[in-house]
């Protein structure tokens, strides 16, 4: 199978072969300094014109008004828009003015990127815009940008479809570029974060992504395998072990952006691969660690926002501590009448089904508990909420809750009815550890493929003795998501996971020569949407026949007509 190039491709490759006989190089490979961006001269030269005498800045032509010796076009660099003017003495000082008349006017398209040296002014109109002294072609674009237009504030043909933005993350950054901030904040919230924890003393590491076990929360992971090793090995669902095993070897205080995997669902909340935040504190408790999480969020939102309000959706959140703190127990008697409290996996079962909750017989009381919070109770959690001390069976790492056995110090923060945070005394036990292990080892035999395994070199290095630690985990995406008002996960990942993209069939000239078709006639019947021998076969063939004489003069063929019988023996 072959490509098929649009008319405006084929233009841009004529253009390309145009500059190299010219002897200008369409990629060229030598370095072009830049001293100065779009945002910058906007912003500043009113104040400071002598400081933009002599500039030098590059981007992409995003529009032009071609006129005769003089014409204007705009560059968009990474900062933003700016308005240059070209006049063809200026450029072309000498007799030859191929660089503006054939060049600019004739060889380049919007989308190419070229630099620019001159000097700022204000034209007539008071606009600020760059005087072109010299211009160099640095990448011819192939392929035409989507064009956005814009008129009276109304915005027209504009690039939204979300499949193609996110497939063509590079198009809707070049032609949305307002969808940069996104990304820019997300930034700013990673760097805050490492920040804060920096400040308190603690330590950034790494752990593996390959694992042997795939440990540290409940999901279903990916698998892969190791040949040199003749193993299998598990991308990551979470670093919370290894992370502990850092805590036993003698680091008070460690953190780590992890990359995470699960072979889950996909959603507007859930993407396959996504980024997480946890960090481990020795001598904290789950208490301790409410207040700190507090703390770090309100820090983050300013310094994401400037404020520690967010706007999502309809709610206006406000993440400025303190946060308001309730039990799991209490939450669901809340929201449903059920007391959870000395209750059999049975009885939750059936009062489960009793509220509509979808469960089957392969879940454990844990699980039932979770999707009956699911269900009834979250969602109606907008403001930054702590639910605390959760079910021993819905914790398998988590440390008994001092007052009451059946629960556990844990809290999970929720914010517009999502949970962003995940907090732990953590258990150091490494007896408990075991039997929590093996209690969801008999989950797994039930059928609950997304039960944890039982890694025994962590069980091993909690013999050695771990401290009493508090970890917090956190969704970073979902986290940014908050921050920026994006309801889709999708928003604020440069590359979420995609279906793989339907490619048209597009068939080689040799198909359609053992066809009986001339090579020469392929290019215009592909033109006219037959890319294939079967999408030609379906065609009528006296249509065919009379529609190829308008193409052949549009395509400016300069073969002769073939026979009406010849094209209908193409049909045999």
């Amino acid at each position: 199978m072959s490509t098929v190039l649009s008319e405006q491709e084929q233009l841009r490759r004529q253009a390309m072969q145009s500059l190299l006989d010219m002897g200008i190089e369409p990629f060229p490979a030598n370095e072009f300094v830049v001293n100065a961006h779009a945002a910058d001269i906007l912003e500043n030269y009113d104040r400071d014109k002598l400081n933009y005498k002599n500039i030098t800045i590059a981007g992409r032509i995003m529009s032009r008004r071609v006129m005769g010796s003089a014409s204007f076009f705009e560059i968009q660099d990474s900062t933003g828009r700016i308005q240059a003017y070209i006049k063809r003495d200026d450029v072309c000082p000498d007799e030859n003015k191929d660089l503006y008349n054939v060049v600019f006017k004739k060889l380049l398209d919007i989308g190419d990127i070229v630099g620019v040296k001159g000097y700022v002014f204000t034209t007539q109109t008071e606009a600020i815009a760059v005087h072109v002294e010299e211009l160099t072609v640095l990448s011819k674009s192939l392929r035409p940008l989507p064009i956005v237009k814009s008129a009276e504030g109304k915005t027209f043909d504009a690039f939204t479809d979300p499949e193609q933005r996110y497939r063509m993350r590079y198009v809707d950054l070049i032609v949305n570029p307002a969808n940069k901030d996104i990304f820019v904040k997300r930034t700013k919230l990673f760097n805050a974060m490492r920040q804060f924890f920096n400040n308190a003393g603690y330590m950034e590491v790494e752990t593996p992504v390959l694992q042997s076990i795939p440990g540290g929360a409940t999901a279903r992971p990916f698998i892969t395998h190791h040949n040199a090793l003749d193993i299998p090995l598990y991308l990551r669902i979470a670093n919370e072990l290894y992370l502990k095993r850092l805590i036993v070897g003698g680091f008070d205080g460690v953190y780590e952006f992890s990359k995470n995997f699960r072979n889950e669902g996909m959603d507007r909340t859930h993407n396959p691969e996504f980024t997480a935040m946890e960090i481990y504190v020795a001598y904290k408790d789950y208490n301790w660690m409410m207040d700190f999480t507090e703390r770090l969020l309100e820090y983050c939102a300013v310094a994401v926002n400037g404020t520690t309000e967010a706007t999502f959706g309809e709610h206006k959140i406000d993440f400025r501590a303190p946060y308001k703190r309730i039990s799991m127990t209490d939450s669901i008697k809340e929201f449903t009448g059920f007391d959870i409290t000395g209750k059999t996996e049975d009885e939750i079962r059936i009062a489960a089904k009793g509220m509509g909750i979808d469960v089957n017989e392969t879940m454990g009381k844990g699980k039932l508990i979770d999707e009956i919070f699911g269900a009834k109770c979250e969602g109606n959690y907008i403001q930054p909420t702590f639910i605390t001390d959760y079910p021993k069976e819905m914790s398998p790492l988590t440390k008994k809750h001092r007052d009451n056995p059946d629960l556990t110090e844990r809290f999970e923060l929720m914010v517009c009815g999502k949970e962003i945070a995940n907090a732990y005394s953590e258990l150091n036990d490494p007896i408990d550890q075991r039997e929590r292990f093996e209690d969801q080892l008999r989950l797994s035999e039930k059928g609950d493929d997304e039960a944890m395994f039982i890694d025994q070199d962590f069980l091993r290095s909690l013999e050695y003795g771990m401290p009493p630690t508090s970890g917090l985990g956190i969704g970073m995406d979902r986290l940014i998501m908050f921050l920026t008002n994006n309801a889709s996960i999708q928003e604020v990942l440069f590359f979420p996971q995609m279906r793989p993209e339907k490619v048209a069939k597009v068939a080689d000239v040799k198909d359609y020569e053992e066809q009986g078709i001339p090579a020469e006639w392929v290019p215009a019947l592909q033109k006219m949407g037959f890319t294939t021998i079967e999408a030609l076969k379906e065609a009528n063939p006296n249509k065919v026949f009379n529609d190829l004489g308008g193409m052949r003069k549009k395509l400016k063929l300069e073969v002769a007509m073939p026979s009406k019988e010849d094209v209908l023996a193409w049909f045999n």
